[in-house]
C-alpha cells in the first residue's frame, strides 16, 4: 500500500489545501492529513477543532485520513510506517523553505521520510492560510479562498474574538 502525509497547520484549511489533498489522493492508495502543531505560530482554531474541520472538508475523499501531532514530523511517519510527505508550492518563494524541510527531514530520518512537491493549481496560487485570517479579521470577503463550512467558522471566530476584546477593553 503506498501511503503518504500531507502535515501543516491548515488554520484554516483553504482551496488550495484541498487542491493538493485531492491531487494526492490520486497518487496514494491512502493520504493522512496531519495538523501539526507549529510553535511558531498564533492558531485561530485549536489542534482539536482543525481536525474536525478537515475531517468534514475531506469526508468525500474515501482514501484520505486526518490526524493531528504535536512533535516532528519525521517520528509521526516513523511510527506510522509512511515514507513519502506531500508538500504544496504556490511560488518559487515556497521552494527555498520547502527545500530545506524535505531536506532536513530526510536527514533526520536516515533516508526514511522523502518529500514529494506538488504545485499549486495557478487558481489557487495567491492563497495562503495567513492571508484568509487577515482579510477575514476585517470583514472582507474570503469566500474564494475556503469552503462556505470553512467560512462560516472563521467569520464565527473573529466575532467572539472581536466581542471579547471590547469586553476586554479598558473603556468598556
Amino acid at each position: 500500500m503506498k501511503k503518504a502525509i500531507y502535515p501543516g497547520s491548515f488554520d484554516p484549511i483553504t482551496y488550495g489545501h484541498i487542491d493538493i489533498i485531492n491531487r494526492a489522493s490520486h497518487y496514494f492508495d491512502e493520504v493522512t492529513v496531519i495538523v501539526m502543531n507549529n510553535k511558531a505560530k498564533s492558531p485561530l482554531f485549536s489542534a482539536e477543532e482543525r481536525v474536525k474541520i478537515l475531517q468534514n472538508v475531506t469526508k468525500d475523499f474515501p482514501n484520505v485520513k486526518v490526524d493531528s501531532f504535536d512533535g516532528l514530523l519525521i517520528n509521526y511517519a516513523k511510527e506510522k510506517d509512511i515514507h513519502i510527505s506531500i508538500r504544496g508550492l504556490r511560488a518559487v518563494t515556497d521552494f527555498e523553505y520547502e527545500l530545506q524541510i524535505a531536506q532536513t527531514n530526510y536527514e533526520l530520518s536516515n533516508g526514511e521520510l522523502d518529500t514529494m512537491f506538488l504545485t499549486t493549481s495557478l487558481e489557487y496560487a495567491y492563497l495562503s492560510s495567513s492571508s484568509v485570517k487577515e482579510i477575514a479579521s476585517f470583514h472582507g470577503d474570503i469566500s474564494k479562498c475556503v469552503p462556505p463550512e470553512v467560512e462560516k467558522l472563521v467569520y464565527e471566530k473573529f466575532d467572539r474574538l472581536d466581542a471579547s476584546l471590547l469586553q476586554n477593553s479598558p473603556n468598556a
